[in-house]
């Protein structure tokens, strides 16, 4: 099976378009969450992701509150305007379509579960150490794959926690040592924050246990445009040209 990853769209189809122009041939479609927030298309991001062939999907914190799950409490100013301009974009359909994502985590096969935060909590943000030896313990597969930091990032366990700093050099290969455990981000989709602008995504092939880290260049102008021309506010488009 080869599955593409993907997360954090953020109403971005000019990224999601071009991974899925770039991607490999791929199965099926793991969904990580965040398909709306701070881009300017979240109806047409819903479409588009509604007519893949073969999808799994959970949901993110941003489309819990486009949804009208949730309230704003957790987010920040920028955050807060974006998603109520989001959910008075929304169709009542793609609003109530969200309000019925699945909540993280969702066991996909015998190697690889998906959650949007961490495996403990959906909203918790994992950058440390501390927060991914708490999600790997949590984990009920070998290899978890997560988003919600838009930061790509690989934790392996074994004897010890390690992080591999070489995340774009090589596929990375998966052990079947049965001791080995793995917390992969992939990346963003629509608003990485590593200092590359490029769209994040992954391809897993289970055949050959590699999961391979992509970049994908897009059309970062059109999609800056159209944040202006919604009127949301403009640093929501400028900082999609450096990545932050």
């Amino acid at each position: 099976m080869r599955y593409l990853v993907i997360s954090d769209i953020h109403a971005n189809l000019e990224a999601l378009e071009a991974v899925l122009a770039a991607a490999e041939r791929h199965d099926h479609v793991l969904v990580l969450g965040d398909l709306v927030g701070y881009g300017a298309d979240p109806d047409a991001v819903i479409d588009r992701v509604l007519a893949l062939p073969s999808a799994t999907f959970i949901r993110g914190n941003h489309d819990k509150v486009g949804a009208g799950l949730e309230e704003t409490d957790g987010f920040n100013y920028l955050a807060r305007q974006a998603i109520a301009w989001t959910r008075n974009a929304l169709t009542p359909e793609h609003r109530a379509w969200l309000a019925t994502l699945p909540q993280g985590p969702v066991v996909v096969d015998p190697l690889v579960e998906i959650c949007h935060g961490a495996p403990f909590d959906e909203d918790v943000y994992i950058f440390d150490d501390l927060d991914a030896m708490r999600a790997l313990r949590a984990s009920e597969r070998p290899l978890c794959l997560f988003g919600h930091t838009h930061v790509p990032a690989i934790f392996r366990f074994d004897t010890a926690l390690r992080t591999v700093d070489s995340i774009r050099d090589a596929p990375l290969r998966l052990t079947k040592d049965g001791q080995s455990r793995y917390l992969v981000n992939c990346g963003a989709v629509g608003q990485p924050r590593d200092g590359d602008p490029r769209a994040a995504f992954g391809i897993l092939d289970t055949d050959t246990r590699t999961l391979t880290l992509i970049r994908a260049s897009y059309d970062v102008a059109t999609a800056q445009a159209k944040i202006i021309a919604a009127g949301l506010p403009e640093v929501l488009a400028q900082r999609l040209a450096v990545g932050r």
